[in-house]
This record gives structure tokens, C-alpha cells and sequence, in this order.
């Protein structure tokens, strides 16, 4: 596989995805039930559609997990891609801006590349095909190409870390691991954007313990490892692995490295 036909399909698959949301979004919002109750949206199913088509044009022999498309979870194989095409559709849904789309390519349990676009925000983050991580800043007129600016988790003051948490699911676990830190600051932000936040040196630490599947959390992995941080497995102490039965994750934090030790 050629990285820079990697990087470059991911990015524009995302860009398009969005402006797919976004349209849905102006034209209303239309709110269904999936069989585990949570929401889904018109807007949901037209961005994983996209997606997909793309994946499977530019990488026709790699397989797809996402969200929306529940007969893609039974793929099992060493490489495959893995999108929710719309993270936080409750922000969405509420009017918030912080939902995003989120693409990564799994290779042996671990996410390799990765891209996240916040249509709202502006942001797009991704993994670039010489290894590093980027954020492209939108170019003159509020568009597309822009202006890339490399990557790279800060080094926390162990005297204050900056927390980011979930908007949505604060939990009384997530309040006393935060506890166990001297905290300088704690900030709030919706979907995968929090991975972005560590990765970007804007927040040093993002814990969860709410449940959480791995379309939701893999980009972000993926982009905060390109960036030098980690993302461990509370449980394990190890790097989040990736093809897990059922697709879902224990507790996990997203740190940067020189975060203090919580124990």
C-alpha cells in the first residue's frame, strides 16, 4: 500500500464525509432508534455510505468495520479499516458542533493511520504517510487544501496536568481517577476530539471508563500515537488492542508521556 495514497484517501474521504453531515444538518435533522436504543441520524448513514464507497474503490482487498453497517462486524482479518462516520451523534443531534468523522486502519491489533474532522470546529487532524501527525488549519476563504502544522503531545508539569473529559459521560469512576492527579486545569469536549486535544499538546490526559466500541476511539489511537502519545488499557496497562470480539473497550486513558504515575 502506497502511504501517501493512504493518507491522502483518508483525508479526502473525511473532508467529504463531512460536508455530507453538514448538508444533512442545514436541511434538519432526522432521528431514528437503532436496536440498542441510541440514536442514529439521515446524516449517520449518508457519511458511513460515502465512506465506504470510497474505502472500497481506493483499497477494494481491504474489508470495513463500521458503526452503521452491522454486517460488517463479523470481519475478522489482520487489516482492515474501521470508521464511524458521525462520533458523537447526540451533540449533533442537540445542535453542539463537536461530533466528528472518524477513519483508522487496523494492521495486526494496532491502528497505523488515522484521520478526525470536526466540520463544525473546522479541525482536521490525521497521520501522515511519513509517520508523523498533522492538523490542517483551513486556507484562505475557509477552505480546502489549507495549511498543515506538525503535531506533538506537550510535556506535562506533573504539578498540574490538564484534563480533558466527555461532555456526555462524566461518571463518578472517570471524577476519582481525575483525583488522583494534581490538576491544573479540566476541560470538557463531545466525540473523539479529546484524542486530538492530547495530540495537539492542548490537554495532557483524556480518561474513560464508560463503555466505548473501538470505531469510536481507534482514529483518535491512531493520531495520538503519530503524535507520541498513548493510549493504555486500564485493565492491562498495555496499548489498547484492536479486532477484540464484540469490538468493545474496557477503561482506558490517552495521555501524553511524564503524565505521573496514578497509582
Amino acid at each position: 500500500m502506497d502511504p501517501a495514497h493512504l493518507e491522502r484517501t483518508l483525508r479526502d474521504l473525511a473532508l467529504a464525509a463531512g460536508a455530507e453531515i453538514m448538508a444533512h444538518r442545514a436541511a434538519g435533522v432526522s432521528v431514528e432508534r437503532k436496536s440498542d436504543r441510541s440514536p442514529v441520524t439521515d446524516a449517520d448513514r449518508a457519511a458511513d455510505a460515502l465512506i465506504s464507497a470510497g474505502l472500497a474503490r481506493a483499497f477494494p482487498d481491504i474489508p470495513c468495520v463500521t458503526e452503521e453497517a452491522a454486517e460488517s462486524h463479523a470481519v475478522r482479518a489482520p487489516q482492515f479499516f474501521i470508521v464511524d462516520p458521525l462520533d458523537g451523534t447526540r451533540e449533533f443531534i442537540r445542535g453542539d458542533g463537536d461530533f466528528t468523522v472518524n477513519i483508522a486502519l487496523i494492521d495486526g491489533g494496532v491502528p497505523v493511520a488515522g484521520v478526525i474532522f470536526a466540520p463544525v470546529r473546522r479541525r482536521l487532524f490525521y497521520t501522515t504517510a511519513t509517520g508523523g501527525a498533522v492538523e490542517e488549519a483551513p486556507g484562505p476563504g475557509g477552505g480546502w487544501p489549507g495549511t498543515r502544522r506538525p503535531m506533538r503531545v506537550a510535556r506535562p508539569d506533573p504539578a498540574g496536568v490538564r484534563v480533558v473529559a466527555s461532555r456526555s459521560h462524566r461518571d463518578p469512576e472517570t471524577e476519582a481517577f481525575i483525583a488522583r492527579f494534581d490538576v491544573a486545569a479540566v476541560a470538557s469536549a463531545g466525540s473523539s476530539l479529546k484524542f486530538c486535544l492530547v495530540a495537539a499538546g492542548e490537554a495532557d490526559l483524556y480518561p474513560r471508563f464508560g463503555p466505548t466500541m473501538e470505531w469510536d476511539i481507534a482514529a483518535g489511537d491512531a493520531i495520538l500515537r503519530a503524535a507520541g502519545g498513548q493510549l493504555i488499557d486500564l485493565r492491562t496497562r498495555a496499548p489498547m488492542a484492536y479486532g477484540k470480539p464484540g469490538w468493545l473497550n474496557g477503561p482506558f486513558a490517552a495521555l501524553a508521556p511524564g503524565v505521573p504515575d496514578w497509582d
